[in-house]
């Protein structure tokens, strides 16, 4: 039993530092393998097998047909009628949350919250509803649509491969379904009876005309006959200060131009137009020359042209979990000089960040304010990886090509239904025909595998193996069934929903189904039940961390946009929790009976 301490020990440690998140989960999880190997729980010819196993090519598929189905206009499409959801509150929300479970049951779910989140913001600020209304309900409709298929989430994939490592065989495309789609109607039902009740109202708090109100923290400074300045680039400029200021447009004969597109010189009479901070304020003054304040004699102040942010070409952009930026400043970013952008200022948990824009490290979650050329911003803040809100145009693509994808997708998962192919070749398949016939090009097929989502599933299969083979997960599953001695097998079985529900709300939903699968295994075997149902349970609670904005990128993702704090999640987290318990149990029970 020396092997299964040491993996106790491991996944002790690896546990501690999802949960202080101060370091990549891939890079953890990769940490944990090599630990288990250099201890000789993992034997080092399988440390990396997990990267070929069907689990790990069956999810990197679903990734790229889910871009396939963004580039081919089928998402577009879709939230071109959800743009039409009425003016009421319920209605949106209504609308909103069903398209996102449908969406999230034949796609990655962070996927279809991404593409969905800038048509919810934009539905709330065009009919006055508070942001903080939709999101949150909109990202816990996306983790509930992921229950219903085979593909909709990693735990699923995860427990159907471990259910044929048992000698089973795996569970198929819709196996899922009974359970989870009674889980997701329950769901959105809690969520629009009573469950928008218990969303903060923080009117504004995504609202780029009140996070973001410019026009209170923009400063004009005059180029004077012997200011410095004149004959000054604007990068010149914005070195004079400690730190670089975004020179957001400069005003010249009643006509104001952009900052990014101006790269002449200042001249005699022009106004400067940033946001600066009173230190940066007194350096532009003293090193530069410059005054505060349209004062040039030969400008008539009523005739300058009215400060508008889209004349400033601003874009709100929201940083995903998976982004570059991630504890990383601007300076090291190359914001500027690599990607031409601004940045203007910074928004989190609903708040605008008064600290130095140079001494921010970006978070998931983050709210930017920035500026750049429209032509580019589109291709920059997808290389930074940042969501745009409020500003996507809807291009509903080639009519051939959204054929094309539906009817690649669905002759994939009619192979699947019938038991022609299994899951990983078939839809392999399916992304390589997508890729093949051009309705996704080559290039964004590969950036659309998650290479941190891979990572960590790949390191922790071994894992999650050794735990079984160590006797780890018996001596769980021995302890469990000793503390509930004389319990019937239904409140073991409530005990690991809740448990596994809990581990799912503080560390990645995929780790916490590698590690409970061998548990549940376990204690089927020891209370000499059916293995389906503790499978079950284990793939539904793995997947409804609704309690933390941390349980999953999803629940990160709409924190900034919505405004939300930590403890806003609990609140409707909680008993959606308990309401997701109350049906799941159940379901489980009829469908997967325990004998």
């Amino acid at each position: 039993m020396q092997d299964a301490y040491w993996v106790f020990l491991v996944l002790a440690l690896t546990l501690a530092a999802f949960v202080w998140g101060r370091f990549r989960y891939d890079l953890v999880a990769m940490a944990a393998l090599l630990a288990c190997v250099l201890l000789g729980v993992v034997p080092a010819d399988e440390a990396f097998s997990g990267f070929g196993h069907p689990a790990i090519i069956t999810v990197a598929a679903v990734l790229v047909l889910s871009r396939g189905f963004e580039h081919s206009g089928v998402v577009d499409w879709i939230a071109e009628k959800t743009l039409k959801a009425g003016s009421q509150p319920i209605w949106q929300l209504a609308v909103l949350t069903t398209t996102v479970i449908l969406l999230s049951a034949v796609m990655n779910n962070v996927g279809a919250l991404a593409l969905l989140l800038p048509v919810a913001v934009r539905v709330a600020r065009e009919h006055g509803t508070s942001p903080s209304l939709l999101l949150m309900p909109l990202a816990f409709g996306s983790l509930l649509g992921g229950l219903i298929t085979l593909i909709g989430t990693p735990p699923n994939i995860i427990i159907s491969a471990f259910r044929a490592s048992q000698g089973e065989g795996a569970f198929r495309m819709f196996d899922f379904a009974p359970v989870g789609g009674g889980v997701a109607l329950a769901g959105l039902a809690f969520m629009l009876l009573l469950g928008w009740r218990l969303t903060p109202r923080r009117q504004g708090q995504a609202s780029a005309d009140e996070l973001f109100e410019t026009s209170a923290y923009l400063s004009e400074l005059t180029v004077g006959e012997e200011s410095k300045a004149a004959g000054w680039t604007l990068r010149q400029l914005g070195e004079v200060c400690d730190e670089p200021v975004p020179v957001l447009g400069v005003v010249r004969n009643g006509e104001q131009l952009p900052g990014s597109r101006f790269f002449g010189t200042l001249q005699a009479g022009d106004i400067v137009l940033l946001e600066a901070d009173p230190d940066d304020l007194k350096q532009l003054e003293d090193k530069g020359g410059l005054t505060i304040g349209a004062h040039d004699r030969d400008v008539d102040e009523s005739k300058l042209p009215k400060l508008d942010t889209e004349d400033l070409q601003l874009v709100e952009a929201v940083v995903r979990t998976d982004s570059m930026m991630t504890q990383r400043t601007v300076t090291q970013l190359r914001l500027l000089d690599q990607h031409g952008l601004h940045l203007v200022a910074v928004s989190r948990d609903g708040t605008r960040l008064k600290q130095r824009l140079r001494e921010v490290r970006f978070q998931p979650g983050d709210v930017l304010l920035l500026q750049g050329d429209e032509n580019g911003l589109s291709d920059s803040l997808s290389a930074l990886g940042c969501l745009p809100l409020a500003s996507r145009k809807l291009s509903l693509g080639q009519p051939r090509q959204l054929l094309l994808s539906v009817v690649i997708f669905a002759v994939a998962i009619g192979a699947m239904m019938f038991d022609l192919l299994p899951a990983a070749i078939a839809l392999s398949l399916a992304a390589l025909v997508t890729l093949a016939l051009g309705v996704l090009p080559l290039r964004e097929g590969y950036d659309a595998i998650e290479g941190p989502v891979i990572v960590l599933l790949a390191a922790m299969l071994p894992v999650g193996t050794a735990l079984e083979t160590s006797g780890g997960a018996q001596m769980v599953a021995d302890g469990m069934m000793a503390l509930g001695s004389g319990w019937p097998p239904v409140a073991t079985l409530v005990t690991l929903f809740a448990i596994t529900l809990l581990l799912s709300n503080v560390i990645n939903n995929a780790a916490a189904a590698l590690l409970m699968a061998p548990i549940a295994a376990s204690l089927a075997s020891g209370l000499g039940v059916s293995l389906d149902p503790f499978l079950m349970a284990v793939a539904v609670s793995a997947s409804c961390a609704f309690l933390t904005p941390i349980g999953h990128q999803s629940n990160t993702l709409v924190m900034g946009p919505g405004g939300y704090h930590f403890r806003d999640y609990w609140k409707l987290g909680l008993p959606l929790s308990l309401v997701v318990m109350l049906t799941a149990i159940p379901l489980i029970l009829l469908i997967w009976p325990l004998s």
